[in-house]
């Protein structure tokens, strides 16, 4: 047994088996990192507190001194002569150690080894490697290496030994979650590299940068465990919609507060026991006292008020009364969406995870989210690539850019501003510099063959080598979208005279609807979700017959529809180039590479399958093959749904200068700024048209909040 292991089961005998083998652990294996006996003390001193509580600090400090004093002594050289020990200071010869002991003729130090014992290389490679393993754990930091084979990713990063110390012994109590030097790869693609990842606790941190860098996978990483957090902060990833069963709506948020569920299930087998139980039983006393504690429980965690937050977080996620308590296995799949969300604001983790909760949501639904995250108490990571919303909700941005993370403070606009000026600045020095080294240069080449000026030269290209190295300010690719040119029609073009129309006789979606567009008509349907946008874009589209009423359009309208779910239907197993040659066959692939170009689908990127595409690129596959038949006319339902910032910019540009009508159905308010003429709104089995435009409708839309 080691002297600090004899000592510390002296000084605590009733230790715990496994904080003993901890501790004895780290002195063994890390004995050399403790310079101090205070680092011994911190690393160790609240374990030994917790063994003993009779102890006191000044106490547990005096035993960290000795254990500190016993590792000193036994990482030095010692030999032993006569049953003593000696520690040597310094070089000894071991004939005078002979001599002294009378023993120079026949000293066993001086005796050679016989040459036939030979040093076996195999035992010596092992107890290199056994070396070099424990020289290993005595490293400042550890490399994690985690991979995930299905989905080809892999990451890794540097952990600091003594968080990882304080997160095993339970003694970590920080919510704050610091990340350093991430690496993480998909397949032969690398997505971060050295980057730095710090969330302080309660703040609401923006997730942005272009599709595809890899936003949604580190996401993942975190949620999964991948990357490596305190195990004591709790993480929820909105990323899976609710499985439908026969559980109601209200009752699937009330589940996932576990604690809550367990107690209430706790309190009624209790109150079922004193109830069946006969009259002086011994036990129902303790039955009795159980259930005490059970209903004070309940009473801190406030579980009477429960029920009535779930409902305003359902409610204001755009489930009426009667949708609370239908069946999840009822709803469609983005309605499941919004139940994930739910559960997640009503279970409210340490570090919630979104990923484009606007996506699922209408613009009421939006204005609610944005009012509610302004008070969330703890942290939230969100990706979305809605300006308006990051504006309203993020007090940080984090920008992943050239595989790296750069955090500013303040909301997206502020973001916006701040690095337009720092990349401003970065080119001007950029070229300050570039230009100083020419000077330099151009003065060396002119007086190189100088005799006279040979000490001025050296002294320039000395100069010169001793500037840093300067590279340009990287600039992001400009995106650019492009429609195809189309002819002009005459009106009238599109239109719905008095249109009648229902699933079911019982509840008329529209009555005597009456709208036309144009070929200028610039055109965004607003409304709550299950109003009816979607049905009126069938309607329109011809897809539906009015039950009364009639539809006109133009003889040679060709409209282009992109669905909400257009992106979906895609053949995942082939790539862009292939799957337009599939639907549009006969052509040039010359002229399908030029097509998928228009939308930034260029290079390697459309020879890679499509089920390998962000959601964004994705897109625009998507709007590539929309355009393919040349249309003079535009219904888009959701179009920028999976799209980044920049393509956001880029389709707005677009649908401005393209020649033919536009009519779209999208809660980006930035992208209707923009864009639209008109608004109409789907509310009530009509629609109207909103002199106001959107700020009309956003001022309305509060009120209605407000009153609820």
């Amino acid at each position: 047994m080691s002297p600090c292991r004899e000592l510390i089961t002296k000084v605590f005998p009733h230790i715990d088996h496994e904080i003993s083998d901890y501790v004895n652990g780290m002195l063994e294996d890390g004995g050399d990192d403790f310079e101090t006996s205070d680092d011994l003390y911190d690393a160790i001193g609240v374990m030994l507190q917790q063994a003993d509580e009779s102890k006191t600090e000044e106490e547990v400090r005096e035993i960290c001194d000795r254990l500190h004093s016993l590792l000193h002594k036994s990482n030095g050289v010692a030999t032993s002569i006569n049953g003593l020990n000696k520690i040597l200071e310094a070089p000894f010869q071991m004939s005078d150690m002979a001599e002294e002991n009378g023993t120079s003729d026949h000293s066993i130090w001086l005796i050679k080894r016989d040459n036939s014992s030979i040093v076996d290389q195999k035992k010596l490679e092992k107890a290199d490697k056994k070396i070099q393993k424990k020289l290993g754990k005595r490293d400042q930091t550890t490399l994690k290496k985690v991979e995930s084979a299905p989905e080809l990713a892999s990451a890794s990063q540097q952990i600091n030994k003594r968080d990882a110390k304080m997160d095993a012994s339970g003694t970590n109590k920080s919510y704050d979650i610091k990340l350093e030097n991430i690496d993480i790869s998909y397949g032969d693609k690398v997505l971060l590299t050295g980057a730095d990842l710090h969330l302080v606790f309660g703040r609401r941190y923006g997730f942005t940068g272009r599709n595809g860098l890899g936003k949604t996978t580190l996401l993942k990483m975190l949620s999964s465990g991948s990357l490596k957090i305190p195990s004591h902060i709790t993480v929820l990833h909105v990323e899976q919609e609710v499985a439908g069963d026969d559980t109601p709506a209200l009752q699937s948020v009330l589940e996932c507060d576990e604690k809550r569920e367990s107690l209430l299930k706790e309190e009624k087998s209790l109150s079922s026991q004193l109830q069946s139980s006969s009259p002086g039983n011994d036990k129902d006393g303790e039955v009795s006292s159980r259930l005490q504690e059970v209903y004070k429980q309940l009473t801190a965690i406030e579980s009477d008020k429960a029920p009535a937050k779930a409902a305003m977080i359902l409610n204001g996620l755009g489930f009426s009364s009667s949708d609370q308590q239908r069946p999840t296995r009822e709803f469609s799949g983005g309605w499941r969406m919004r139940l994930a969300l739910a559960r997640a604001l009503f279970r409210k983790p340490d570090l919630l995870l979104l990923d484009e909760p606007t996506n699922m949501l209408d613009m009421k639904a939006i204005i609610w989210l944005e009012n509610y995250l302004q008070t969330w108490p703890t942290t939230i990571l969100v990706v979305s690539h809605d300006r308006l919303f990051l504006d309203s909700v993020s007090t940080d941005i984090i920008h992943l850019h050239s595989c790296k993370l750069e955090s500013y403070r303040g909301n997206y606009e502020v973001f916006h501003k701040t690095r337009e000026e720092r990349l401003k600045n970065q080119r001007k020095e950029y070229e300050a510099q570039k230009q100083y080294r020419d000077h330099i240069q151009v003065f060396i080449d002119r007086f190189r063959y100088n005799a006279n000026r040979a000490a001025q030269v050296q002294s320039k290209l000395k100069l010169l080598e001793k500037l840093p190295e300067i590279h340009p300010p990287e600039k992001e690719s400009e995106t650019v979208l492009r429609f195809n040119e189309c002819d002009k029609l005459s009106p009238p073009i599109l239109q719905l005279d008095d249109v009648t129309f229902y699933y079911n006789k019982d509840r008329i979606l529209f009555n005597k609807v009456c709208v036309n567009a144009n070929m200028d008509s610039r055109i965004c349907i607003v409304g709550d979700n299950g109003a009816g946008k979607t049905t009126l874009l069938k309607l329109l589209l011809g897809e539906l017959e009015p039950c009364s009423g009639y539809r006109h359009a133009h003889r040679n309208l060709r409209i282009g529809y992109f669905s909400q779910h257009h992106v979906d239907q895609l053949d995942m197993s082939v790539n862009s180039v292939q799957l337009l040659a599939n639907r549009f066959p006969g052509m040039p692939q010359e002229s399908y590479r030029n097509q998928l170009g228009s939308f930034g689908v260029s290079g390697d990127l459309a020879l890679r399958p499509v089920s390998s595409l962000s959601g964004g690129q994705k897109s625009r596959v998507a709007f590539s093959v929309m355009s393919m038949t040349n249309p003079n006319f535009f219904i888009l339902d959701e179009p920028t749904n999976h799209l980044d910032m920049e393509t956001i910019e880029a389709l707005g540009d677009a649908l401005i200068k393209f020649p033919g009508g536009v009519i779209l159905v999208s809660h980006d308010e930035r992208l209707i700024r923009s864009i639209c003429k008109e608004l109409w709104v789907v509310q009530g089995g009509t629609v109207t048209s909103l002199d106001g435009g959107i700020e009309e409708y956003k001022r309305l839309v509060q009120i209605e909040l407000e009153s609820h």
